[in-house]
């Protein structure tokens, strides 16, 4: 497989980058192809703005379609069309990075922002007008794939836990992005107590993230419905029949 690697750490020596080696490391080990993209290393502009589009200040820039113009004439700055280059050359992607006020650092989100473009992300339209998001989209047929490191322990990060639970904190990623652009989301490879490993604890997550990285091209997606899959209405809303009674997030879920 071609797998894009996107880390996001500021420190080259944290546990985070230390992680991400072992980790290419077992990916070169079993035969497959790897891009790296280390978006501090690289400092990686994450901010949208009219220079991505070349758009006129003096002109209101509606986002979504200066994205698309841009994208489809070709005139996107050389460091987006780079990352989309890596983007379409992979089969699959690991993001990677530390969880950070329940989220990815901001450096991150701006990879998604500027990347990921109408015409490219979103905006797809299959010939009959129906529109490709959900399980459908440009980006399909990739796996993806978060290793993200939590300085919470593993009691606090559930249903019950005070930090909530990693499948709803990961949900705007895995469902939102992944699934959205069509690529099929692996479950998160999660390490806790970030801050407090031993030399045990760290040789139990470098054992477990080359676990997981063998399964890369084999491991079962999150089960997410497909949005055109007859699971929800013509409003976009999950048939009364289905997870009757229940508003979490766990309703997109197949059975």
């Amino acid at each position: 497989m071609n797998v894009l690697w996107i880390f996001a750490h500021p420190e080259g020596r944290s546990l985070n980058a230390a992680l991400r080696d072992e980790g290419l490391a077992a990916l070169a080990e079993l035969g497959h192809s790897c891009q790296v993209s280390d978006l501090y290393a690289m400092k990686w502009n994450p901010v949208v703005d009219y220079d991505d589009f070349g758009h006129d200040p003096r002109e209101r820039m509606r986002v979504a379609a200066a994205s698309q113009e841009a994208y489809q004439s070709g005139r996107l700055p050389a460091d987006i069309q780079a990352e989309q280059e890596k983007l379409a050359w992979a089969d699959a992607v690991v993001v990677q990075f530390p969880l950070w006020w329940y989220g990815m650092p901001a450096i991150l989100k701006g990879w998604f922002d500027r990347v990921l473009v109408k015409g490219l992300g979103y905006g797809i339209s299959a010939d009959d007008g129906t529109v490709l998001r959900y399980g459908d989209g440009r980006l399909t047929g990739k796996r993806a794939m978060v290793v993200t490191t939590v300085g919470a322990r593993p009691s606090s990060i559930g249903p019950r836990g005070v930090n909530g639970d990693l499948d709803d904190l990961l949900f705007p990623l895995h469902h939102g992005a992944f699934w959205y652009t069509g690529m099929a989301p692996l479950p998160p490879y999660p390490v806790f107590s970030a801050d407090r490993l031993d030399e045990a604890g760290y040789a139990a997550a470098v054992d477990g993230l080359r676990d997981r990285l063998r399964t890369l091209p084999t491991a079962e997606p999150i089960p997410f419905r497909h949005q055109n899959g007859g699971d929800y209405d013509e409003n976009l809303v999950l048939r009364a029949d289905l997870a009757p009674g229940r508003s979490d997030l766990r309703v997109h879920l197949r059975d």
